[in-house]
């Protein structure tokens, strides 16, 4: 026997699930001092990298340390919060850590979500099905056409970027995709901004004062090997038992 029961939808307010893309910090050091050096070396020079992003902070590195014998010094999670606030990131959660950082983290505000997953940079697309609605458009790259003078900046969000005059020493080029300078590069080139490790660096000649691919850099300081200098290049980030390296090879 079926039987209906009648119910009552409110109606000021429905509640469904939600989801909400977040940028993770994976927090490899608890020293702050350090941290807020290597961030002003990444992102001080880019103030709209980030606009406003929710931010899970995610102590597995630090977990690693301590199951490997380590000790980690305490967290100031409110200053971490407030470090990471001049960055425009807003730290919502907290992924691992010990009952006492939860602890701690929970007092500054940041909740505990301990089934949270990383995804990859960049994940493999799913295959569509018909009752699914055509997927956006990726953004085409952004073209950049006259030349890059020292100070000035260019930043391709959520896309490649294509230059097709020099990048002078002291300009920075940025861009989440691929870089690709069809003239010589001498400024900063930083490719895979937000994490990106396929994305790769092009140039017509490679004599950049700055390298990175996904946060993995090589600085002027480390001349460039005389098979790639001044020359058609490109860069790319190999895997490897001790970490990431960047790899240059002629084209």
């Amino acid at each position: 026997m079926t039987v209906a029961i009648p119910a009552t939808t409110p109606a000021t307010f429905e509640i469904k699930s939600a989801n909400l893309p977040l940028v993770a910090l994976l927090l490899k050091s608890t020293d702050l001092a350090a941290l807020s050096r290597e961030l002003a070396l990444r992102f001080g020079d880019v103030p709209d990298f980030f606009d406003q992003d929710p931010l899970l902070i995610d102590l597995s590195p630090l977990d690693a340390v301590v199951r490997a014998g380590a000790s980690v010094g305490p967290i100031d999670f409110s200053a971490l919060i407030t470090l990471l606030g001049e960055y425009q990131l807003v730290p919502l959660a907290i992924k691992g850590g010990s009952p006492g950082q939860q602890a701690a983290a929970l007092a500054a505000g940041l909740l505990p979500v301990p089934d949270a997953h990383l995804v990859p940079a960049k994940p493999a697309a799913a295959p569509a099905t018909p009752s699914e609605a055509p997927p956006t458009a990726p953004l085409g790259a952004l073209v950049i056409d006259k030349p890059l003078r020292s100070g000035q900046q260019v930043y391709a969000r959520g896309r490649d970027l294509v230059v097709l005059a020099m990048v002078n020493a002291g300009a920075e080029v940025i861009a989440d995709g691929h870089i690709h300078v069809y003239a010589p590069l001498r400024g900063k080139a930083m490719a895979g901004a937000r994490g990106n490790t396929d994305a790769r660096i092009f140039s017509l000649a490679l004599e950049a004062e700055l390298l990175s691919i996904a946060g993995v850099y090589r600085t002027s300081e480390r001349p460039l090997p005389p098979s790639v200098a001044g020359k058609p290049a490109q860069v790319r980030l190999v895997p490897g038992a001790d970490g990431d390296t960047l790899v240059m090879s002629a084209m």
